[in-house]
């Protein structure tokens, strides 16, 4: 399990998540975004409908979170260590080498 931040228009919060997860963590992210949000029956509580009858999306870093544990990495549960006292665009130094991605 490695650390990876996460972040959604809010404070930056740290995880650990399966290493494949961490390593490429940008391709996880993209699936969840734009295949499995928009595709699989188990994501429709993620989908909304506005009232000129599109469909629109809401997820956040939790969600993403839920996804890996419930359909991808079921046996490696990811895990919050810690919500950070920063923002996704004041990442302090230490935190630099940490794969970082904002929803």
């Amino acid at each position: 399990m490695k650390k990876v931040l996460l972040s959604h228009d809010g404070k930056m919060k740290m995880y650990l998540v399966p290493d494949d997860v961490a390593d490429n963590l940008k391709k996880y992210c993209m699936d969840f975004g734009f295949d499995w949000i928009m595709n699989d029956p188990n994501a429709q509580k993620l989908r909304v409908t506005t009232p000129s009858g599109e469909i629109g999306y809401m997820f956040g870093a939790q969600d993403f979170i839920d996804y890996l544990n419930d359909f991808v990495f079921p046996n490696q549960k990811s895990t919050l260590v810690d919500e950070m006292d920063f923002y996704d665009y004041e990442i302090p130094e230490e935190y630099k080498d940490i794969p970082w991605f904002n929803f």
